[in-house]
């Protein structure tokens, strides 16, 4: 997409293919919805200002900051994890940055340093300080250009202490099935809904077991609700382990015959009977692109 009239006028299945397998699907949702604001309220040209860029579907603080200050020279703090530990460390910053008091300071700090000549400049440096030298572990303090005024070289034992971490809460586990229905050398796939995880998402049909559910009986009870029909389950076609940001699966998949007439899967533009051939054309998460490059082939000749 060349240019934010391209981006615009694209679909959300394309702008979903191109960007396909790096997770964070909202936000590809996202530039496109603002790439159409822009060029149906400014003729396609991106808003200059802080506040003007806020306005825009998927731009927060962070990057109303970076663009308006690398791209437009407006004087606004960027305050990234990077940025973040290298205030935390100059200032001394002893508590945990996310809590909203904490935040307000830093970028009130950053509003105070920053050369309001060359924002962008400013801004770029403090991010690569503390990519290159300001590390997370083991920074190079000697090598440093702020070590003269650093609260956190000058009084502690071991700077790397800042900023405060929060111990990372244990993320989920879920099992799932996911059945392989062929009908006329065509496998029936499904797009979740736009508002949902994963939304504009084309996957197998299924979901996450119950507790103490098995997979095949799992599968059975998705597909009914979703299709209106019973299915018969046939044999397991393998697994796959997958970690998304909050959660992590293990993903089980089964070859499945309709058992009924499906009144869900004709026309609708929510399901698709789809030729193997094809099926690069659409866009998957990780997880079900992953099993169907691994066992489409074994799915397709066991029917």
């Amino acid at each position: 997409f060349p240019n934010i009239a391209d981006l615009a006028s694209a679909s959300e299945e394309q702008v979903l293919k191109a960007w396909e397998g790096l997770g964070y699907y909202a936000r590809a949702r996202n530039m496109r919805r603002a790439a159409q604001r822009v060029v149906a309220e400014r003729g396609g040209t991106l808003p200059d200002s802080y506040e003007e860029l806020l306005e825009l579907p998927g731009i927060g603080p962070y990057t109303a900051a970076a663009v308006s200050s690398i791209a437009f020279d407006r004087p606004h703090p960027v305050l990234d994890g990077n940025v973040t530990r290298v205030l935390c460390r100059l200032l001394r910053i002893e508590e945990e940055p996310r809590k909203s008091s904490v935040r307000t300071r830093l970028i009130a700090s950053g509003e105070t340093l920053i050369a309001p000549d060359r924002p962008g400049d400013f801004n770029q440096a403090l991010m690569e300080l503390g990519a290159r030298v300001c590390t997370p572990q083991k920074p190079a303090c000697d090598r440093c250009p702020l070590q003269a005024w650093c609260r956190a070289n000058q009084d502690l034992d071991n700077p790397a202490q800042l900023p405060r971490k929060v111990p990372k809460k244990p993320r989920p586990h879920h099992h799932a099935a996911a059945g392989f229905i062929l009908q006329d050398a065509a496998l029936l796939v499904r797009r979740r809904p736009s508002d949902a995880m994963l939304g504009g998402l084309w996957e197998l049909p299924g979901g996450r077991l119950r507790r103490g559910e098995l997979a095949e009986a799992a599968l059975k009870r998705h597909l009914a609700e979703e299709l209106g029909t019973g299915v018969v389950v046939g044999p397991q076609l393998g697994e796959i382990a997958h970690g998304y940001t909050h959660f992590t699966i293990t993903l089980r998949a089964f070859t499945a015959t309709l058992a009924g007439v499906d009144a869900k899967t004709g026309a609708g533009s929510e399901w698709r009977w789809a030729q193997a051939q094809t099926l690069d054309e659409l866009p998957f998460d990780r997880a079900h692109r992953r099993l169907l490059e691994e066992l489409t082939p074994a799915a397709f000749s066991h029917r």
